[in-house]
């Protein structure tokens, strides 16, 4: 199916943390190598990954929380260079909201939800007069399904539960009136009850609104079952991209894998990991690597079970499948290795 063009668009980005102190001399950490992400109207897309991946630090970037070290962002097809300004930052959040993980620490403890929903509608020009606040933060409370709204606009953050506070996070952004939600994590930090709500109310946002929506995780279960498309991040690096059902059904990156192996799902019956031969504890797995100091290749070599000895000089180029999936692992390169 082809798409039409990206609402927002990370092209070729790259992000660099300097290191300051003593005998540092120079040294960056390489958060995100040259990546090229796009979110479309109508769809969700997952970037999955371990902690320290790079997966928050693109959010981020998209965001305009970093700036890029090389690359651009582009909305609506347009470099983002207006957004250096106070005037452009703001127009740009009109249309680009973060959801972020922590729903507690992310809402004003001091203020009443009327209060929290109704100063970004002011703010972006939204509203005007007390009765337009009004009827527009009932409106946010009942699409994020706190229901009645009289019983929550005049509620502490305090007062409400995790998985109500998250929708009160939701309702801020939604009302700057956005075309794309970045979700940093969104349901990491609530019950597991809880969750499942929270992704349908995401997933009914992209259907009835037509939203594009990045969703951050690292749990690829979770990715899999409301995600349009999914992306995999290794250590600042996309390995591996695809429709989410193809890709849980047919990974074909060693280290998406090892992400599905280690995710919970009593249906599935043996993979890669399962073989004796191919790896046998965690030891031989190991540890992510530095990004201070990462591996040359391939990132993910050192704990790749199928692991050739190109892996270690080269990073791998980009195959495609006739499924829509994509792969960045030499052991695709049949000329290579016939």
């Amino acid at each position: 199916m082809s798409l039409a063009e990206p609402v927002l668009e990370a092209r070729e980005v790259t992000k660099h943390f300097p290191l300051h102190g003593p005998g540092q001399n120079g040294k960056v950490v390489r958060a995100v190598e040259p990546t090229t992400l796009a979110l479309h109207q109508g769809r969700i897309t997952a970037l999955v990954g371990e902690s320290g991946s790079g997966k928050s630090t693109l959010a981020r970037l998209l965001a305009l929380g970093y700036p890029p070290t090389a690359g651009e962002i582009r909305l609506d097809g347009a470099p983002v260079v207006a957004a250096r300004s106070a005037k452009g930052k703001r127009a740009y959040y009109r249309q680009v909201q973060m959801v972020f993980q922590d729903p507690f620490s992310s809402l004003s403890p001091v203020h009443r939800l009327r209060y929290i929903l109704g100063r970004p509608l002011r703010l972006h020009g939204h509203v005007r007069g007390r009765a337009d606040v009004e009827k527009a933060v009932v409106d946010l409370l009942e699409r994020v399904n706190l229901t009645p709204a009289d019983q929550f606009i005049d509620k502490f953050p305090h007062e409400l539960s995790g998985g109500q506070r998250q929708r009160v996070a939701i309702a801020r952004a939604l009302a700057a009136r956005p075309k794309v939600l970045l979700g940093d994590e969104p349901v990491s930090m609530l019950d597991v009850s809880i969750r499942l709500d929270i992704l349908n109310l995401l997933g009914r946002l992209r259907d009835d609104e037509g939203l594009a929506i990045l969703y951050i995780t690292h749990d690829i279960a979770s990715a899999r079952y409301f995600a349009d498309e999914i992306k995999v991040l290794y250590a600042g690096q996309l390995v591996e991209s695809g429709p989410g059902d193809a890709l849980v059904e047919n990974p074909r990156h060693p280290y998406t894998r090892l992400l599905l192996e280690s995710a919970p799902d009593p249906d599935r019956a043996g993979g890669l990991l399962d073989a004796p031969d191919v790896v046998d504890d965690e030891e031989t797995l190991g540890e992510p690597p530095s990004l201070v100091d990462p591996p040359a290749g391939c990132r993910f070599h050192p704990r790749c079970p199928i692991a050739r000895p190109v892996c270690a000089t080269a990073f791998p180029p980009r195959t495609h499948f006739d499924d829509g999936q994509w792969a960045h692992c030499w052991s695709y390169d049949e000329e290579r290795f016939k």
